[in-house]
């Protein structure tokens, strides 16, 4: 692959409000900035990434230290170090780049929130535009025209697949009202994302988890779908790392058992706090790791620890850590599911090029992501508009799923093809 020197950047954001108080990991979002960076190469190449900023996601003390504007501010100030560094550098693969980059940066960005204990995330999540600018730079580079030509070679594998067909997520918050969960269903979802870990103490949380999930239950429990082989619909829960020990998610599992919830339980996404190293090989469930895993050394810490699943989060963690997630959980015969940040439309295909990329996840037979964007963002319509293709047929569900054919494959998506409303934030000379 060629040898590419970086040779301008710039960076620019906007304020994407919500529609109302996003609730998850104990806390509540009222806005997501999104995050675009252009970069330019000596050989007259150039490159614009988009990222969407989640503080809470990427470090909740972060978040509670300071107001949200200036959490995103803060952020935002990150990602321009990190263009400030590749300034002037030459790279032939974006993972060697971020790898080099990442130590130092990681430190700066210590000082930046003074969060001493920062979680690496947080840096992630602030490199995400800049990672995807750097992709889509290589790929313009080398003449790489597809997702899958894009990839590099130690990782083709883990990411060989080609799903016709990919399972949403469709993403319970804490307040959603019981209605438009039924008509989700009504209208052709089968896999339903329980948001769990409410605000308070451990007892308080768990109360509220149990009571949560008995309404939603109460609700579905009837629901049938032809999408899935029991013809029932399932769930997955996501706590973002709320609850303390096993004893006390047990309890929540004993009480899913007890309402007939348990068996339409595909996974527990992130249960605990990342403190705890309990092995959950026994808990009768499959249980997933997203958050906790920062680095290959954490995947094969979860793996040792029974973690049965691996959440990928491309659209957080940049595509160059996902990767070698990825590829460990091939190695291991894994599942793995890809998740959202309430992503932009560009950023879903993103994720979606990994979901139709990775094997099908079993039960299914299909790939499985979660999106949440058309029911959290207050423009949404204005920013689908955004999106190079954004009546095609694989950009939008269909009964609960997107169903993906040739062009999405031919075209990735649409990640490599920018919109001019992002061309046209950046001053061209």
């Amino acid at each position: 692959m060629k040898e590419i020197e970086i040779t301008g950047i710039d960076s620019n954001f906007q304020r994407e409000e919500l529609k109302h108080f996003f609730g998850f990991k104990g806390g509540y979002l009222t806005e997501l900035w999104q995050n675009i960076v252009r970069i330019e190469s000596l050989n007259g190449f150039e490159s614009i990434g988009i990222g969407t900023q989640s503080v809470l996601y990427g470090d909740a003390n972060v978040f509670a230290s300071t107001s949200e504007s200036n959490g995103n501010a803060l952020m935002y100030v990150v990602t321009n170090k990190a263009l400030q560094r590749i300034q002037g550098l030459q790279f032939e693969s974006p993972i060697a780049l971020l790898d080099h980059l990442i130590p130092e940066l990681y430190q700066e960005a210590k000082q930046i929130t003074g969060i001493e204990e920062l979680n690496i995330n947080f840096l992630y999540n602030a490199l995400l535009s800049v990672d995807n600018a750097l992709w889509l730079l290589y790929a313009a580079e080398n003449n790489l025209r597809t997702f899958h030509d894009m990839i590099p070679a130690p990782y083709k594998n883990a990411l060989s697949a080609q799903n016709k067909k990919i399972a949403i997520m469709f993403q319970v918050s804490y307040d959603m009202p019981i209605a438009d969960i039924v008509q989700a269903a009504d209208d052709g979802y089968f896999v339903f994302k329980i948001k769990t870990g409410f605000p308070g103490t451990p007892e308080e949380m768990l109360h509220k988890d149990i009571v949560r999930l008995t309404e939603i239950h109460q609700a579905l429990k009837n629901k049938s779908s032809k999408q899935t082989p029991t013809g029932q619909v399932y769930y997955t829960m996501d706590a973002n790392g709320r609850y303390p020990n096993k004893q006390l998610l047990q309890r929540y599992l004993d009480h899913a058992r007890s309402i007939g919830a348990f068996d339409q339980i595909l996974l527990y996404e992130e249960p605990f706090i990342e403190e705890n190293n309990e092995n959950v090989s026994d808990m009768g469930l499959l249980i997933a790791a997203d958050e906790s895993i920062h680095n290959e050394g954490d995947a094969y810490e979860k793996l040792a620890l029974g973690y049965g699943a691996f959440v990928l989060k491309g659209i957080a963690k940049t595509l160059s850590m996902t990767l070698k997630i990825a590829k460990i959980a091939y190695e291991h015969s894994i599942p793995c599911i890809c998740s959202d940040l309430t992503v932009n439309p560009t950023l879903i295909d993103w994720n979606k090029n990994i979901a139709a990329a990775v094997a099908p996840f079993p039960s299914l037979g299909m790939g499985l992501m979660e999106t949440n964007g058309d029911m959290n963002y207050k423009n949404w319509t204005e920013m689908k508009s955004r999106h190079p293709y954004p009546n095609a047929p694989w950009a939008n569900p269909i009964q609960g799923a997107f169903e993906l054919d040739s062009h999405f494959y031919q075209t990735g998506g649409g990640i490599f093809e920018v919109h001019d409303y992002y061309k046209n934030l950046f001053k061209h000379k």
